[in-house]
């Protein structure tokens, strides 16, 4: 089966992309929904979660992406597979992301990837990124202590910026303040791999949800 076509980049501010998100029973999507979950935001088509999910058995994967046929295709993908600690949700995550962790078991939250966002490089279009400080804040009030937040970019000031965004919030540590020497992933994303085949760099860094008696709120 081919691969469905769309648009590589769409704008998430536009009125298109504001109705509120349609919740799944959780209970009905996973196998075991109290388990420690990753959450893969703007997981485009989808393969590096349906790489992940038979790797990690004890973890539910749930990736969140805004064009809606891709998300279509990828649950075509884990039904024929059979995954059961995998989920593909069609959303604005710079609209829908509190409400759609508000809806999940309480306390799952325990890893947040965002790798490779668009990086809408003109000045005037960057409120269009993803990490805006309405994401950290409802990263904030789910992620568990001692959860983390893995960031990946090939684009040098799009991870300035995202670092910047949690960076400025006490309720996170840096461990490695110069970035993550390697991926912490067992599994590439596609991004990374053609990044790599082109000789180009990837910059990385995470992010560690402090407990409450450390400073964070």
């Amino acid at each position: 089966m081919s691969p469905v076509r769309v648009r590589q980049h769409v704008n998430p501010l536009s009125q298109k992309y504001q109705r509120p998100v349609i919740l799944p029973p959780w209970e009905r999507i996973y196998a075991k929904p109290t388990q420690p979950l990753l959450l893969d935001i703007g997981c485009a088509r989808g393969r590096f979660l349906y790489q992940l999910a038979p790797l990690q058995p004890d973890w539910n994967h749930l990736g969140l992406e805004i064009r809606e046929p891709l998300v279509e295709e990828a649950n075509r993908w884990r039904d024929e597979v059979g995954l059961t600690n995998l989920h593909y949700l069609f959303c604005n995550a710079n609209r829908d992301l509190d409400a759609i962790l508000a809806s999940l078991p309480s306390g799952v939250l325990r890893r947040v990837a965002i790798q490779f966002p668009d990086p809408w490089f003109k000045k005037r279009h960057q409120k269009r990124r993803v990490v805006q400080p309405e994401l950290v804040d409802a990263i904030v009030a789910h992620l568990v202590p001692g959860g983390e937040v893995v960031l990946q970019s090939d684009v040098e000031d799009v991870a300035r910026q995202m670092c910047d965004r949690f960076g400025e919030r006490p309720e996170f540590d840096r461990p490695h303040p110069h970035g993550l020497p390697e991926n912490p992933f067992p599994i590439a994303t596609e991004r990374e791999i053609a990044t790599f085949n082109k000789g180009k760099p990837v910059y990385r860094a995470a992010f560690v949800r402090r407990s409450p008696v450390d400073g964070g709120k």
